[in-house]
């Protein structure tokens, strides 16, 4: 569903929706969310107790980052084909972690329970590269119906699934 959201937001701050950039963040993202749990498995429950102080600190931190860009992009004046592509460069790797930090918690439990991981992780990658091509397409099709302001609300929400992501941690027993 992180996938999802950012996906959203992405189609709608990207001037042109076209196969390249769809396909750059749906790649991306499913393979991240395809290894994570795979790395998170291999890592058992060794690497466990040195990330799981600090996982969603990473997770709130790329994701406040790249919020507080497009935030402050939001209110400079630039054309839509000057704004930053979140389906290129540091940005899209920062998002592809950020939104996968939860599967590489899902492939640790697995690890964990002894479970196979293989298909899980093909399921949660295709699940995930679906759910950001839909995410695009819709974000697109909505987007202008909140017009200039959308790269705004595309940093809040960012912040938004970064913040949810500590309250996770905090508040889940």
């Amino acid at each position: 569903m992180d996938a999802f959201a950012v996906a959203v937001t992405a189609g709608c701050i990207l001037p042109e929706l076209t196969f390249r950039p769809v396909f750059r963040l749906a790649f991306h993202f499913g393979l991240f969310q395809f290894a994570m749990p795979i790395l998170g498995y291999l890592g058992g429950a060794y690497i466990r107790v040195y990330i799981e102080s600090f996982d969603h600190w990473v997770a709130f931190g790329l994701l406040a980052i790249i919020g507080v860009n497009m935030i402050r992009e939001s209110f400079e004046m630039k054309s839509l084909q000057d704004r930053t592509d979140p389906t290129k460069g540091k940005t899209m790797i920062m998002l592809s972690i950020a939104t996968s930090i939860d599967a590489l918690a899902v492939g640790l439990s697995l690890a964990v329970l002894k479970t196979a991981i293989f298909t899980p992780a093909v399921i949660i990658g295709i699940v995930a590269a679906a759910m950001t091509i839909l995410g695009m397409k819709l974000g697109k099709k909505f987007g202008h119906l909140l017009g200039a302001k959308m790269e705004l609300i595309a940093g809040l929400i960012l912040i938004g699934i970064g913040t949810k992501v500590l309250a996770e941690h905090f508040f889940t027993p």
